[in-house]
């Protein structure tokens, strides 16, 4: 295990892929010390990706690119912008609310994060907001994407602990709002303490009814989404093509934008980056077989077993174990590791797994806005041209919110399972 376990350090230490850095490490232990079993590796990868879940990952990733070239992220912008835009900060609250909408849309944090940065970021150092500010703000609410559903990360968490998807959809409504909550209020104190500008917009019954006609149909897709398979009338697989499809009538019908056009480069992109997370699933599964051979799960769950901890305690003590974890590792290959890890040890005393799955996530969600990992972080940085430091620095008030709520839900595990229990 020491081997094991270096070995995987070392790799990432010097650069190399964590698809790769799993799979090295985990031969090199085969190599020393189960060499008849090399045979069997091949069979292992391709088992790690026998899985008919995981052909909904490309499905969402899809939806997400389709619903951003279709013109739908102005619309969204727009509908957040009739509602809190006259108050102090209110291209900051506008970059929340579109974030809790979208992240309901694209189910990707890294989507949201390049689809909202690229408009409002301009924008609002434009109008006089701090670069730091808004870079700060689109980075830290974009990762509503991995929690409100549908989320692809929920999706993988699904996959390696075999929870309900649909349950872990639900379970992630209630948090990602109350994430979404807690930085409007962050974005307002600042706001108002730095004389941030408002952007005054007439509130009539003929401006709502506009909003409502150009953005109602967008909203209500998260809705049709995760009932479709919290209810049982679609599978998460199609229930992400329905999405891509609805993705591809509002472009047609509703905004005007030709989505077919760029069909083919969305549907490029989905395909490498689902790709990349493939090869990443393959390569763990390796290293996590290695793992269940020295019954590192087993071990770990007798040991907290035999610390008498209970639930509460054991998951404030594996929440900080997830932020830790998610500063150096990107959000997929952390699922990945930890779930088999952590979950033994968390539902030996009791703890469900749609509730571990939903702190897991978000705690990783921080993870993907902090250095030197962190994925949204890069993807802001890439936007604004400016240095993922000064992005963090900017980002790490608006986090407290993400962090205080996964505390909470440590403490109060009904945040996550009242509303799986109404409908499950």
């Amino acid at each position: 295990m020491l081997l094991l376990l270096l070995s995987l350090f070392v790799l990432l230490i010097i650069g190399v892929p964590i698809a790769y850095a799993l799979g090295l490490s985990a031969l090199s232990y085969f190599l020393i010390e189960q060499p008849a079993l090399i045979g069997i590796l091949p069979q292992r990868l391709f088992a790690g990706i026998n899985n008919y879940a995981l052909i909904s990952l490309p499905l969402f990733i899809l939806m997400g690119f389709v619903m951003n070239t279709g013109g739908i992220t102005t619309r969204l912008l727009n509908l957040s912008l009739f509602f809190v835009g006259r108050f102090k900060g209110g291209l900051g609250l506008v970059n929340v609310v579109a974030s809790m909408i979208f992240g309901g849309i694209s189910g990707s944090s890294a989507s949201d994060t390049a689809s909202i940065g690229s408009v409002l970021i301009p924008e609002m150092k434009k109008r006089g907001y701090p670069a730091s500010f808004a870079a700060g703000i689109t980075v830290a609410s974009s990762t509503m994407g991995m929690v409100i559903p549908p989320s692809v990360p929920m999706v993988i968490y699904a996959i390696v602990a075999q929870e309900s998807v649909g349950q872990l959809f639900l379970g992630g409504l209630i948090p990602g709002v109350m994430i979404g909550f807690f930085q409007l209020f962050i974005v307002y104190y600042i706001s108002k303490k730095n004389n941030y500008p408002t952007q005054p917009i007439a509130f009539t019954f003929e401006n709502a009814m506009a909003q409502v006609k150009g953005a109602g149909l967008v909203v209500i897709m998260p809705i049709l989404i995760v009932g479709s398979v919290v209810f049982g009338i679609a599978t998460p697989t199609e229930s992400a093509g329905l999405g891509v499809l609805y993705g591809l009538i509002l472009g047609l019908f509703l905004t005007g934008v030709s989505t077919l056009k760029t069909l083919p480069h969305s549907m490029k992109v989905a395909i490498l980056t689902s790709a990349k997370i493939m090869m990443i699933i393959a390569f763990s599964q390796l290293y996590i077989w290695v793992l269940a051979l020295e019954r590192v799960p087993d071990m770990l769950a007798a040991y907290v077993v035999s610390l008498d901890l209970g639930p509460t305690a054991l998951m404030l003590v594996i929440a900080v174990i997830i932020l830790i974890a998610g500063t150096f590792i990107d959000v997929s290959p952390a699922i990945l590791l930890l779930t088999p890890v952590l979950l033994p040890a968390a539902t030996a005393v009791g703890v469900s797994g749609v509730h571990f799955g939903v702190v897991l996530v978000s705690g990783l969600a921080v993870g993907a806005c902090t250095p030197p990992v962190g994925n949204c972080l890069n993807v802001c940085a890439a936007i604004a041209r400016m240095g993922i430091g000064s992005i963090f620095v900017g980002a790490a008030p608006f986090l407290l919110a993400n962090v205080m709520v996964m505390f909470l839900l440590c403490l109060f595990p009904e945040l996550v399972l009242w509303v799986p229990s109404l409908f499950f």
